[in-house]
């Protein structure tokens, strides 16, 4: 057997188990609940969850998504959230190879997955997430060969900054909020990590991509433009295009505006 296959199937599998602690953090952080106890548990009838059918992506499909004990439903999300750290890591290891920063890439994606499925489920970013991870992006930019420490700086300010005028803007013009403190945070994690560069992009990408989910959102539904649709989720996808296609795109935008 390929040797190289098998250490992907095991980067897979790896990135599947922190997908599941993520379900965990998912739930768990919003409502202020520790992450480490109590054990896993049915929501529904409280029995906790053994060994066996805490196994990412097949004890969901073994107990055909319900409860062992009370066959209450257990959410696709779980398994999706797995599924989806799983190939994140493979990504990232095929796209960095075995060296350090691919490491700092993951722990970078695995907080955006997290951050994203809380902001679907409750519209916030929690400050445990972002502002710790404020100074350990900061450090983590330091093996971020095309990032130097002023970029960085940089993109912190310039990150929390935009958007930080953006709400203000929007608050002054319409009486309301238009644009959390959370959004605020996450860009300047992200841009503690991508630099000011990578800020740019994950703004341009990020509103793009949320404008064309938004319009097809309000068509679907026959909803008012005003209806609240979280940019967390937005952020962290640009955020994720700008680490793997993010510098040579920009390089061949500078290149063509020769």
């Amino acid at each position: 057997m390929n040797p190289n296959l098998v250490l992907h199937a095991l980067v897979f599998v790896v990135g599947a188990c922190i997908g599941s602690f993520l379900n965990v953090c998912i739930f768990r952080i919003p409502a202020g609940r520790s992450i480490v106890f109590p054990p896993s548990a049915c929501p529904r009838c409280g029995t906790a969850i053994r060994a066996l059918d805490n196994v990412p992506l097949l004890s969901w499909v073994w107990l055909r998504g319900r409860c062992r004990h009370c066959r209450a439903p257990i959410s696709g999300r779980y398994p999706l959230v797995e599924l989806l750290t799983g190939l994140m890591a493979l990504g990232i290891l095929l796209r960095f190879g075995w060296q350090p920063l691919t490491a700092v890439y993951f722990a970078f994606g695995a907080a955006l997955i997290a951050i994203t499925f809380i902001d679907l489920d409750h519209q916030i970013i929690p400050d445990v997430i972002t502002l710790p991870g404020i100074p350990l992006a900061l450090l983590g930019s330091l093996l971020v060969p095309e990032v130097t420490g002023w970029d960085a700086v940089i993109g912190v300010l310039a990150g929390g900054g935009s958007l930080y005028l953006v709400a203000l803007g929007y608050r002054l013009l319409t009486g309301a909020d238009g644009m959390g403190g959370g959004d605020i945070k996450l860009l300047a994690m992200i841009g503690a990590l991508v630099g000011w560069q990578g800020v740019l992009f994950t703004i341009f990408f990020s509103s793009a991509l949320g404008t064309l989910v938004g319009l097809a959102y309000i068509l679907a539904t026959r909803r008012t433009a005003k209806a609240r649709i979280p940019f967390g989720p937005f952020l962290a996808v640009g955020a994720m295009a700008y680490l793997f296609v993010g510098p040579p795109v920009i390089r061949w935008y500078l290149s063509w505006m020769r």
